[in-house]
């Protein structure tokens, strides 16, 4: 490709708008612009990224064996109604009416529209296991589009979904998308960790995780520094501490503390550390008008996807309102403790492990000294009500946890039979009765894998590709060729060999100065660039520099296309 047939520029400054490293590069690179809020268009380099990641993702799903087929984005409401996810999916759901006035939903996930085409294909177990995918566009109305494409409205993804008559074809077929999605991530170049995680709005009994890792990321995973335990923050486990809690020393204490709501103005006003505090959480109950405490250590974060699963406490976790917390404590937030409570307790095991305690006395600045579980308060259930924090026993009892930042740009789901069940997606086993389908979903976020590529892999200069998902190969620079017919017609030649080898190749014969051709290279982020100048013919020689290279070195121009498959190989080996 020649840059001078490319019209789209590229920018010096950082875009006001653009947050993270891959946003920007993105916008100043050309690879996308804003259309509306979570909404950009691919440009001709950026699709070429695009492209690349599909196809590793054709390729490999392929290879495990699913069947590609492409799904309507917009969806009647009925299926969705059939689901029930019509009312449970909330506001990110994008509803609208056609012209009959029929509604519809523009697709964030195409469960039901699979379900729907699986009860009406698939008739026998003889057709099973099977697994569909498609690489379509998604809309999901975030209420907040942040990071470029990596939290859009709209996005790329690719999806699928297998069918399976019972629970040991299922536990197949899981493993097998994992082995596929790992070499999928593999291929891409990326560094990534596959972890344990909570199914969402999506469902389902086990679900994992594909995360690149990244400072920038916005989730947080932890993992065992002595196995291979790896878990987002969500679905960590954290485990009773070890050994036996103390007995109680100290006598209960009522104390003034006026004003202080939160752990931290406790701590300082008791002269207390804030872990020899607990924290008294009222959330609503299952049963209508009923509330749920929840106890943590104070210096400890609730997990609500934990919390949120307990018997008795309503899904999703909501904070329970003044006048229901005031009615079962006698309070209001930041004075409420475990003594004296009537409603259902569940206490975290760290504070579960506590004695001689602080908590909240249920009455407006007054807290309690000295509290001891079992002894001062009522029948309280343990529970793993928090998240784990860096330096926590793994769960599976080698080494400690640590704590990474990640970015998802995969989820591999066993759904069981959540929609099959509701929708009647059936078929005859062997002995011709009905059975229902259990079901898998996974998926991968393609436009957020370009830029978790990004965020990965660049430096104060530009963005540096994974050499299998870069735009192009090479990028061939001619210094001032307007001056040296011989810069022009060696660089004319070179290109054309190169094209003609298979080598994708960026040619920079536009009409501009040598810093400004180097600084889109390197903003570009191809791997290999090849620069000819007059000088350098006069003896012979071009000059190659690798993208992460910190000199350039000489080479003979006329051992330049060999020198040019070399490298190209062994990068997409390296990759």
């Amino acid at each position: 490709m020649r840059l001078s047939h490319y019209p789209i520029n590229t920018l010096k400054e950082i875009p006001a708008e653009a947050e993270i490293a891959s946003h920007q590069l993105m916008l100043r690179a050309g690879l996308i612009r804003r259309l509306a809020s979570g909404q950009y268009s691919w440009l001709p380099i950026g699709l070429r990224v695009l492209r690349k990641v599909e196809q590793i993702l054709r390729e490999e799903m392929n290879r495990a064996g699913a069947l590609e087929l492409l799904m309507p984005v917009t969806q009647p409401a009925e299926l969705w109604q059939e689901s029930r996810r019509w009312q449970e999916y909330g506001p990110e759901l994008l509803r609208f009416k056609d012209r009959h006035e029929r509604d519809f939903v523009l697709g964030p996930t195409h469960e039901e529209v699979i379900t729907d085409i699986a009860r009406r294909e698939l008739k026998s177990y003889r057709q099973l296991p099977v697994n569909f995918y498609q690489i379509q566009t998604k809309f999901r109305d975030e209420v907040r589009p942040r990071f470029g494409v990596m939290r859009a409205r709209e996005f790329i993804m690719k999806d699928a979904y297998s069918f399976h008559l019972d629970e040991a074809s299922l536990q197949q077929g899981y493993r097998a998308m994992y082995d596929a999605y790992t070499r999928i991530f593999t291929r891409t170049g990326l560094t990534f960790r596959a972890v344990r995680a909570d199914s969402g709005a999506i469902g389902g009994d086990v679900s994992q995780e594909f995360h690149v890792l990244a400072d920038s990321g916005e989730d947080a995973i932890v993992f065992s520094d002595g196995d291979d335990y790896a878990a987002n923050l969500e679905a960590a486990a954290t485990v009773p501490p070890p050994g036996s809690r103390p007995a109680p020393g100290a006598t209960l204490a009522r104390v003034a503390t006026p004003g202080a709501r939160t752990i931290a103005g406790l701590s300082s006003f008791l002269k207390v550390t804030p872990e020899r505090c607990i924290k008294t959480l009222i959330v609503n109950g299952t049963d209508s008008g009923s509330v749920v405490a929840l106890v943590v250590r104070g210096d400890h974060e609730l997990n609500a996807a934990k919390a949120g699963k307990l018997p008795g406490v309503a899904s999703p976790l909501t904070l329970a309102a003044a006048p229901a917390v005031l009615a079962a404590t006698g309070t209001e937030p930041g004075f409420v403790g475990p003594v004296g409570l009537k409603c259902r307790v569940y206490v975290d095991y760290a504070a579960l492990a506590l004695a001689d305690f602080v908590c909240g006395a249920n009455e407006k600045d007054m807290h309690l000294t000295g509290v001891n579980w079992e002894r001062d308060t009522g029948a309280v259930t343990a529970a793993d009500l928090r998240n784990a924090v860096d330096g926590d026993p793994s769960p599976t009892g080698r080494g400690r946890l640590r704590l990474a930042r990640g970015i998802e740009v995969g989820h591999i789901f066993q759904l069981g039979r959540k929609y099959s069940e509701s929708m009647k997606a059936m078929v005859l086993d062997e002995s011709g009765r009905e059975v229902t389908l259990l079901m898998g979903c996974y998926g991968i976020g393609v436009t957020r894998v370009v830029a978790a590529a990004i965020e990965q892999n660049h430096d104060e200069r530009g963005i540096i590709w994974p050499a299998p998902i870069a735009p192009f190969q090479v990028v061939l620079v001619p210094v001032n060729p307007q001056q040296s017919e011989r810069v022009r017609e060696t660089s004319d030649r070179l290109y054309d060999q190169l094209t003609a080898a298979g080598i994708e190749v960026l040619y920079d014969d536009r009409d501009a100065r040598p810093g400004v051709k180097f600084a889109d290279a390197e903003l570009l982020g191809i791997p290999h660039r090849i620069v000819v100048g007059e000088r350098g013919l006069k003896s012979g020689q071009l000059e190659y520099r690798g993208r992460r290279d910190s000199a350039s070195t000489d080479l003979p121009a006329d051992q330049a296309l060999e020198f040019i498959r070399r490298a190209v190989a062994h990068s997409a080996a390296a990759g």
